[in-house]
């Protein structure tokens, strides 16, 4: 199959899918790409935190100042996404006394807002925190879903004209007269090539931005840095609440719904894919952020996670907090390639700002005169995204109480009307889908069994529907687990382990999951 495009986009996170409604809000025709799915790197591998900025005042006050800025726009732009939670840094005993005192004088040299808080009354706030803390301040940090924003940016670019590949892989580039002038992409569900002609192409990849250059014949010094997190079964606090300290680990706790997100770590990988949350990290991240909130010691949490932060290196440092955390920006003409772009590093609160500043160079290649919109102009919510919110689904299921929509996912009470719904929205994109997308588009196994039994009625119901046929489901059914299973693996202590049993005995004893199929 051949298809034309005047810029194609590599990358369906929050960068591709921002650029995507960037460029066609200024009339362009843009093509996302993406070899999984959405949000499947670092932009659904994160916090969730929507930073104020106060966080990299010491290390990188650029990226604060961007941060703060962003902030605000998401805020007042993107309010459905957002939940403007506040924030607390607090500090406790043996933290270092200098750090704290430069912590005010250093936020409003940012322009960050930054208030003294008691310690007494931030135990008021925030019972969680440890008797402890010597200090406080308020910062307008809040969390943010990552999934609802990207599908929003997605939505509206394909209202204006812009279409997605997903489960299309970059293979190779065909380059003539030093420009690109086809992309080579493998369809991994069809097993099919597929060219696309185009104007320009933008590599926004996140981690994977090298490996793709490299196709091109282009270098970029990545640096692969793992971050580790954890999500408890109920939300801890009420806030944001971050370690008032220099940047280092378990020093960030992000309520997100219903639950509460810990982390996070930094740990070198020597590739993009190498990633994966372990137990050691784990422990030693609860053990450290024990001093901040103690109940972290017997809460329990139902998943671990991790992503890989892009991460562009110069110099010799060995120290992955000491690489900015800005984000990289580069033509490629230096490498003799006129319309290869490539946008990587900075964080999920800058993706708007990185997105704009790409689209303003495609626009000087091509001539194209159209300003920015997304800076004023509000990202409308998708009825595609809202499934994605904790706690809409339940509230919606019980307004029907319609006794014939029966529940799929107890924990987070997806019915099958919601889960029809997210299949027909996929199939009208071109998309067939599958257990793993409707977990992106919605809350399905992200409870407390975590797709223990909600993956058996979904399959099942599949079935009914005709979305799969004769052994198609056992696959579905292998990589939803095994997916789930990544994130379980490492918490197995407690109450968890007799989960697991439990997963084990039904999915292995029962259904034979972990036999492989003869040949």
């Amino acid at each position: 199959m051949t298809l034309k495009t005047q810029v194609l986009i590599i990358g369906g996170g929050a960068t591709g899918t921002g650029l995507a409604r960037d460029l066609s809000l200024r009339g362009i025709n843009c093509m996302l790409v993406e070899k999984q799915d959405i949000n499947a790197g670092a932009s659904g591998g994160n916090h969730g935190l929507l930073h104020s900025g106060a966080r990299y005042i010491a290390s990188d006050p650029a990226s604060a100042k961007e941060c703060r800025e962003e902030g605000s726009i998401l805020k007042r732009l993107a309010p459905q996404c957002v939940e403007d939670t506040g924030g607390l840094f607090v500090a406790v005993k043996g933290d270092n006394e200098n750090y704290i005192a430069d912590f005010p004088d250093r936020c409003s040299r940012c322009g960050i807002s930054c208030v003294a808080v008691d310690p007494k009354e931030a135990l008021v706030l925030e019972p969680s925190l440890s008797p402890d803390i010597i200090a406080a301040y308020a910062v307008e940090d809040a969390s943010i879903d990552p999934f609802m924003l990207s599908l929003d940016n997605l939505a509206q670019a394909c209202e204006l004209g812009a279409s997605q590949l997903l489960h299309h892989q970059v293979v190779g580039f065909e380059k003539r007269g030093g420009k690109i002038e086809a992309v080579r992409l493998m369809d991994r569900r069809r097993d099919e090539e597929v060219r696309i002609f185009t104007d320009q192409v933008v590599n926004a990849c996140g981690a994977w931005a090298g490996e793709v250059a490299a196709m091109a014949g282009v270098r970029i010094n990545m640096v692969y840095s793992q971050g580790t997190l954890v999500i408890s079964r109920m939300r801890i606090g009420e806030r944001v609440i971050n370690r008032l300290r220099k940047a280092a680990d378990a020093d960030i706790l992000v309520p997100a719904g219903t639950v509460s997100i810990f982390g996070t770590t930094s740990r070198r990988i020597d590739a993009p894919d190498n990633y994966r949350p372990t137990t050691d990290e784990i422990d030693a991240m609860i053990d450290d952020g024990m001093a901040m909130i103690p109940k972290l010691a017997d809460t329990r949490y139902i998943r671990a996670y991790a992503g890989v932060r892009p991460l562009v290196k110069s110099g010799n440092d060995d120290d992955d907090r000491a690489v900015s955390r800005g984000f990289s920006l580069m033509d490629h003409q230096a490498d003799g390639l006129d319309n290869f772009i490539t946008i990587t590093g900075g964080k999920l609160t800058t993706y708007r700002l990185m997105a704009e500043k790409t689209a303003d160079l495609v626009c000087r290649r091509m001539g194209i005169t159209q300003a920015c919109r997304t800076a004023h102009e509000h990202l409308p919510a998708s009825h595609a995204a809202q499934y994605t919110e904790p706690g809409f689904t339940p509230k919606l299921w019980f307004k029907k109480n319609d006794p014939s929509d029966l529940l799929l996912c107890e924990c987070e009470m997806v019915s099958t009307a919601v889960f029809n719904e997210i299949a027909e929205s996929l199939c009208e994109n071109g998309h067939r889908p599958g257990l793993l997308e409707m977990g992106q588009r919605s809350r399905v196994g992200k409870g407390p069994c975590q797709g223990s039994f909600c993956s058996l009625r979904m399959t099942a119901h599949m079935y009914n529907k005709g979305m799969l046929k004769n052994g198609e489901g056992i696959a579905e059914l292998k990589d939803f687990l095994n997916e789930r299973w990544r994130g379980i693996q490492p918490l197995l202590w407690g109450s968890a382990v007799s989960q697991a049993e439990l997963q084990e005995a039904l999915h292995c004893g029962l259904l034979n999951l972990d036999v492989e199929e003869s040949a």
